[in-house]
């Protein structure tokens, strides 16, 4: 019953974004949205995950009660989300984006800390847990791809609602909590005094980097896909067949962290990154080709997170949990993500989409270099 009660939360918490990231951008363009805009509301959803994960984790470092934070999250993210339906200008979304998002943005580094803790002895089970957020994706990008198809676009804002609804039900359905002991509560680290520790600092720097890499994909992928021909339904197929890749990786990913080290994983998956990027930006047109680059998110994403979260709980302490986690959350999907909407915004307008795709394997191709070059300088290990 604890995994079923875990596992339900990460379903729809995940099912929300498998609405989200592959379908926001052509329900805006449906619109009448420009891709500038749909860029800077793209990166409006991502600056929000920058300060409100760290606000949301002070909050539940003192009151020591974390689910209650992310109960508190959904409900005001569903009350948030309810003007969306009324909106018509670009700075209504942009408003109700960020009022919704940053309530969203609160919920996911806490119950992060709540699922480490509740599997205590049996850490190495997170990604066979946190597997089903995937499954969640995949079935609401099929399930949307097939329904815009047939539809309508417009059905868009009412399944955002189906999915946040699905979120507070399972927050209220989750097991309790451990609390935070009374001696550790306010009295954890700074957030500048974590990030300035050398190996944190080298961390959060290439999970930045990994995230504005993907800045392209998650506000242009869809769009890129449709100008290249392809149905909605196929762009929720690809987007599917990534996050099943996922799913995989998950699977065995106990296994892989045995025998390896997280470092050693961080190089493989950043690597493998960069060729990913490439395979899209160049040769997107072949059916084969894409879906060879789609299966590689399960190295971009899957294991780079399973890697990131094993070492954010490894290497600081159990008191510094929640502020870490929401670091994690705020600077890598947070900051990178803005940065890589923004960026990858200004290359697809001025040199087009599969310049953009270039670009992110540059940065990821970045990222490796510096981890690399961490390990070898013994930073981190």
């Amino acid at each position: 019953m604890l995994f079923v009660k875990l596992s339900t939360f990460y379903l729809f918490y995940f099912a929300l974004l498998g609405v989200m990231a592959p379908y926001m951008g052509l329900y805006f363009e449906s619109r009448g949205l420009s891709l500038t805009e749909i860029g800077q509301l793209s990166a409006i959803l991502m600056l929000t995950k920058v300060f409100a994960p760290n606000i949301w984790a002070e909050v539940a470092d003192r009151i020591g009660h974390r689910l209650f934070i992310v109960r508190l999250g959904a409900l005001l993210s569903l009350l948030s989300f309810t003007s969306f339906f009324f909106a018509e200008k670009f700075w209504q979304f942009a408003v109700i984006i960020f009022a919704y998002s940053f309530f969203w943005n609160a919920i996911l580094a806490q119950y992060e800390v709540i699922t480490l803790n509740n599997l205590g002895g049996q850490l190495h089970r997170y990604s066979q847990v946190r597997l089903w957020g995937s499954v969640g994706f995949i079935l609401a990008v099929l399930i949307c791809g097939w329904l815009f198809d047939v539809l309508t676009i417009s059905l868009f804002p009412w399944m955002l609602l189906l999915a946040i609804c699905g979120i507070v039900w399972a927050s209220f359905f989750s097991l309790a909590e451990p609390t935070i002991q009374a001696e550790h509560r306010g009295k954890t680290a700074s957030i500048f005094q974590l990030v300035t520790r050398p190996y944190a600092a080298i961390f959060f720097g290439v999970c930045l980097l990994l995230q504005i890499s993907h800045g392209a994909y998650y506000t242009y992928f869809s769009i890129y896909m449709e100008a290249l021909g392809y149905s909605e339904s196929d762009i929720g197929l690809f987007w599917a067949l990534g996050v099943a890749a996922e799913v995989a990786i998950f699977v065995v990913m106990h296994r892989w962290q045995a025998k390896h080290s997280v470092v050693q994983i961080m190089l493989i998956a950043l690597l493998l990154t960069a060729v990913r990027w490439c395979l899209i930006g160049v040769w997107s047109e072949s059916l084969g080709i894409l879906i060879l680059a789609q299966c590689l998110h399960a190295m971009s994403f899957g294991a780079m997170h399973a890697a990131a979260i094993h070492f954010v709980h490894e290497r600081f302490s159990a008191h510094e949990q929640g502020k870490a986690q929401a670091l994690y959350s705020s600077l890598s999907f947070g900051l990178g993500g803005a940065i890589g909407a923004i960026v990858s915004a200004f290359v697809v307008v001025r040199y087009g989409y599969a310049s953009a795709f270039l670009f992110s394997a540059l940065v990821s191709f970045s990222a490796y270099v510096v981890l690399a070059l961490a390990r070898k300088y013994k930073i981190l290990h």
